[in-house]
C-alpha cells in the first residue's frame, strides 16, 4: 500500500505537468501557474515522503526499499477531476499506507493533502 501511495503522487506530477504544457487560450494563465506550482511542489513532497518512509523502514529493521508500481491509467479524466479523485484516494488510504500513530509521516501526508486542496481551489475558482 505504501508503494501505491507514492505511485499516486508520481502520477499526479506527470499528469499535471502534461496538462500545464497544454493549457492555452484566454484566461489560461492562472490555470497554467496553478498546475506549474502543483507539479513542482508535489514531486518534492513525494520525494521527501519516500525518503522518510524508507528511513522508517530501515529503523524498523527493513531494507529501506519500497516497491513503487506504475499507475499509468489510474485517475483518468479532466485534470481537475483527476486531482480531486487522487486527493480523495490519498485521504481514504493514508492510514492503510502509514500507521495513524506515526505522526511524523502523517504530518507529511497532511502537507501533501494541503497542496492538493490548494490546487483544487485554484483550478476551480481562478479562471
Amino acid at each position: 500500500m505504501t508503494g501505491n501511495f507514492i505511485a499516486v503522487l508520481f502520477l499526479a506530477r506527470d499528469i499535471a505537468h502534461r496538462e500545464h504544457l497544454r493549457v492555452t487560450g484566454p484566461g489560461s494563465d492562472a490555470r497554467h501557474r496553478a498546475l506549474g506550482e502543483f507539479y513542482e511542489e508535489i514531486i518534492e513532497q513525494a520525494d521527501e515522503l519516500t525518503e522518510v518512509l524508507q528511513g522508517r523502514d530501515v529503523l524498523n529493521g527493513g531494507s529501506g526499499v519500497i516497491d513503487i508500481p506504475r499507475l499509468d491509467n489510474a485517475f483518468p479524466g479532466e485534470i481537475l477531476a483527476s486531482i480531486m479523485k487522487q486527493c480523495k484516494w490519498l485521504e481514504d488510504n493514508r492510514y492503510k499506507a502509514v500507521s495513524k500513530e506515526d505522526t511524523v509521516i502523517q504530518n507529511l501526508i497532511d502537507e501533501l493533502v494541503k497542496r492538493y486542496l490548494r490546487t483544487i481551489y485554484k483550478l476551480h475558482n481562478l479562471q
